[in-house]
């Protein structure tokens, strides 16, 4: 009985969480990044922009996958067939392990908002994964992004929904025996959709994905209903697509 609610109690008590940057988060998570089979927000994520890029046209297209990590949705991209796919990442552990598994790819690591090195209307497309919310001056950023894109120029955007966010929701991996969050901006959707609607966007999809009971295992395998019970029923991710008029 000891041992039962010791478990219990266990599993209804968070451990802590210490917050890093970005890049110092990153670093430590490239090593087994890729090794998260129970990964709901992996999971969602990778759902989702397949559905999002479903329909488009990306043969010889020039692309961009801004924090592209180690390259998660690249086997997704390369099936579009485009010219060239471009990662660019804040994180040299990140890209490093994307080389391990793209030794031909083109990577940058991002050193400030503005990409002052890449020409203008360099691209056709700017895809960017569970990223924008690293992001503290997004008005910045977005306006660097047009400028690296060709007339009628396309953005696919995912991220972690801002509700959950705002409730308290955070991004975390366990390193050693520590669990980590990543440092987060809240960025209201319609601020996005705002920025990029001022640079000549139009929306053309917006879809989110809600915590439901078809979600439910992943938090008991990760022993964390408690987690589960507290976000079921709010909306964990979204994304939109956007097209240059």
């Amino acid at each position: 009985m000891l041992a039962t609610a010791k478990n219990y109690i266990k599993s209804k008590i968070a451990p802590p969480v210490t917050e890093k940057g970005v890049v110092e988060a990153y670093d430590l998570w490239a090593s087994d990044h890729d090794m998260q089979p129970g990964n709901l927000m992996l999971h969602l994520d990778e759902r989702l922009f397949k559905g999002l890029l479903e329909g488009l046209e990306l043969k010889g297209k020039f692309i961009a996958d801004i924090g592209c990590g180690t390259g998660r949705q690249w086997p997704a991209i390369f099936n579009k067939q485009p010219a060239t796919l471009t990662g660019f990442d804040l994180s040299a552990g990140m890209l490093k392990k994307l080389k391990e598994k793209y030794p031909k790819a083109s990577t940058l690591k991002i050193a400030d908002n503005l990409f002052s090195d890449i020409p203008d209307a360099s691209f056709d497309m700017i895809v960017s994964t569970l990223t924008v919310a690293h992001i503290e001056d997004i008005d910045e950023a977005l306006h660097a992004w047009c400028r690296l894109l060709k007339p009628g120029g396309e953005i696919i955007i995912t991220d972690f929904h801002p509700h959950m966010l705002a409730l308290g929701g955070k991004r975390t991996f366990k390193h050693g025996n520590a669990l980590i969050a990543v440092r987060n901006y809240l960025h209201p959707i319609f601020t996005i959709k705002q920025a990029l609607s001022n640079n000549g966007f139009n929306l053309i999809t917006q879809q989110e994905i809600k915590i439901d009971e078809t979600m439910k295992q992943f938090y008991a395998d990760a022993n964390a209903l408690h987690v589960y019970e507290k976000y079921v029923g709010f909306p964990v991710i979204y994304g939109i697509y956007l097209k240059r008029a």
